[in-house]
């Protein structure tokens, strides 16, 4: 009772809960991206299922928190870089980032309908297994922040549940956003494209500063703006189909 008195506590659940959002915007558009490529019918609940994976993963995480700072040990050394666990799980999931979004971008851009008829279409099996391995990047990154910025694991979970529940219900807003302007979903690739290069640079101990990321990104964004004012002003845009 008294730590729920504690205005400290307040401001690191609030503080960390918006943190674990804009660390899941993230994961909510690659989600968005997955599960276009199933039948109709079937997306919201694919989205869904992930966002909800994707919270109980981290909690589970917070609940291994041992299990997660042995994770910063060194495992083993390859051409004079020490490599930990937790190195080669952001090595693992930047490396699938770019050859997901890579993928992905290869498609919008060479893909034509004929080709897209031809493809088989993806099972919804198949979209959440390919979920659940950015959930894991993602789910680490994010109980890394919160260990970070919070003491009492209540807290932590508190702040994991509020996000996700934010995320379950803005997921079909972004989803239908990013579907029906292509320019958006190709930035949204390429923001994923930038984010598995930065996780492959941290696995070997490169870090790049977030602050130029985030400004990166933040400024590409708003000229996206601009130009989605633009071509609003010539007629509404054309919806890409998965």
């Amino acid at each position: 009772m008294d730590q729920l008195l504690d205005p400290e506590i307040w401001i690191a659940l609030v503080t960390l809960a918006v943190l674990e959002i804009v660390l899941g915007v993230d994961n909510v558009i690659f989600i968005s991206i997955l599960s276009a490529k199933l039948p109709k019918a079937q997306q919201e609940r694919a989205r869904m299922t992930g966002l909800t994976l994707a919270g109980g993963m981290r909690i589970v995480l917070l609940l291994a928190i041992s299990w997660i700072a042995g994770l910063t040990a060194t495992l083993f050394t390859l051409f004079g870089q020490d490599l930990s666990g937790r190195d080669l799980i952001l090595l693992a999931g930047g490396f699938f980032l770019i050859a997901k979004a890579t993928t992905e971008i290869h498609e919008l851009l060479e893909g034509g309908p004929a080709e897209r008829g031809r493809r088989a279409a993806a099972s919804f099996t198949a979209v959440i297994v390919q979920i659940l391995a950015l959930d894991l990047v993602f789910s680490l990154d994010s109980v890394l922040t919160a260990i970070g910025l919070a003491q009492q694991l209540w807290v932590m979970i508190a702040a994991i549940v509020v996000a996700v529940a934010v995320m379950l219900v803005s997921s079909g807003v972004v989803a239908g956003f990013v579907t029906r302007h292509p320019t958006l979903r190709m930035l949204a690739l390429a923001f994923l494209l930038l984010i598995g290069t930065v996780l492959v640079a941290d696995g070997f101990e490169l870090h790049i500063p977030r602050g130029y990321i985030y400004f990166a990104m933040a400024f590409s964004v708003f000229v996206e703006i601009l130009n989605l004012r633009m071509r609003a002003r010539r007629g509404p845009p054309v919806e890409l189909r998965p």
